[in-house]
């Protein structure tokens, strides 16, 4: 088991052991549960003892958090595409988010977004919902295909979050790699279009009547446009606010507070810089952009978020935790209502790829990381 304390710039009083003058300080460590993952995305829990994992790369796997066991879950779509990472080290394919519905202990419906391919035309963002009894999936039913299939294999999203609400949250990406491949109305800003959306509708795949009215040409369950790449969507849970990670392209990495009918900008505006540095994006008849909540200065690839509300570090009460994939970094950010009013960079001296960081049972926290091809990680309190 690899135990690696925390390196910091700055030592919060409440987060074991570090002496001063005045008291002693608890440090954060890491601790592997399982390794030899392949590319782990995200993670959820079926009860204290056992996980649901997808691989980017490889299974939907569930696995025993105490005894080390993993078992590939059968039934899986048989439209989901390789990975041809061999091929093209960015390419983004795989099984994206698993979701669990708490509600139904026996035979519950488990959600996925994954990347589909279509014989001939390429891949899109799907999501769907099945059964689960033993270790297999049965009664699929889609939910949403982010038509066109197309074969780039850049920025499928798939962030998926229930919110306080009880709907179903989904972050689709745009898909481009270079901006200049835009269309005359760009693909984030065209409400026809449904890649660079996040959508809301209900558990069983229906539109909620209430979500925001974008005019008869715009696709079912659209919730929030202009996004470029969106992975990660938590709630936060004293607000019921939901928040979302966001990829820019040099630099432009964000963070946002989701809001009904709200456009994010993109690639009109951005806190960063277009890759298509002789592009000059249209402009947009009555558009109001959102502003992000928080952007970084530098490249840090954000992916999936969560709010911290255990015990095991009072410190981090309520704090937004946020994983990078860039500089392999884990961010704490203290937030007050809808402003960020700090920000501390964790584990200095050991950075590393992480997918996820997620808030199991009793509180303990977990991050899915890209060491050594993949491995779960608890964060302890020495």
């Amino acid at each position: 088991m690899k135990k690696v304390t925390l390196g910091l710039l700055i030592l919060f009083i409440g987060c074991g052991q570090h002496k001063t003058n005045t008291s002693v300080i608890n440090l954060p460590s890491k601790h592997v549960i399982m390794d030899g993952l392949n590319h782990p995305w995200s993670i959820s829990f079926l009860s204290n003892t056992e996980a649901l994992v997808s691989e980017k790369d490889g299974n939907l796997l569930r696995i025993n958090l105490d005894t080390k066991e993993k078992y590939i879950i059968k039934g899986f779509p048989s439209d989901l595409t390789d990975s041809i990472r061999a091929v093209h080290f960015g390419d983004n394919s795989g099984i994206f988010e698993v979701l669990i519905d708490q509600d139904e202990k026996e035979k519950p419906w488990v959600y996925l977004s994954y990347a589909a391919k279509k014989a001939g035309l390429g891949t899109t963002t799907k999501v769907i919902r099945a059964r689960l009894e033993n270790d297999s999936l049965y009664d699929h039913e889609t939910l949403l295909v982010a038509e066109p299939f197309t074969k780039e294999y850049f920025h499928y999203g798939g962030g998926m979050t229930f919110g306080p609400d009880g709907k179903l949250y989904i972050t689709i990406g745009e898909r481009l790699f270079w901006e200049k491949d835009e269309p005359e109305i760009p693909i984030a800003q065209d409400v026809s279009d449904k890649r660079g959306k996040i959508y809301r509708i209900n558990p069983d795949g229906t539109i909620p009547l209430d979500n925001p009215d974008f005019g008869v040409d715009a696709v079912p369950g659209l919730y929030a446009l202009g996004i470029r790449a969106a992975q990660g969507i938590t709630v936060q849970p004293e607000t019921g606010k939901i928040w979302f990670s966001e990829h820019g392209t040099l630099q432009g990495d964000e963070l946002n507070i989701l809001k009904a009918g709200a456009n994010y900008g993109w690639p009109n505006v951005t806190s960063g810089k277009l890759r298509s540095s002789d592009y000059t994006p249209p402009k947009i008849d009555g558009a109001t952009f959102t502003p992000p909540t928080w952007f970084w200065h530098h490249t840090v690839a954000p992916t999936g978020l969560t709010f911290y509300t255990g015990d095991e570090f009072p410190g981090w009460k309520n704090n937004l935790l946020v994983p990078g994939l860039s500089r392999g970094s884990l961010w704490r950010f203290h937030i007050e209502v809808e402003t960020i009013k700090s920000a501390e960079e964790l584990f200095l001296d050991d950075r590393v790829r992480i997918r996820k960081v997620r808030q199991g049972p009793k509180g303990r926290l977990f991050i899915l990381t890209d060491e050594d091809n993949g491995k779960l990680i608890q964060i302890k309190n020495q």
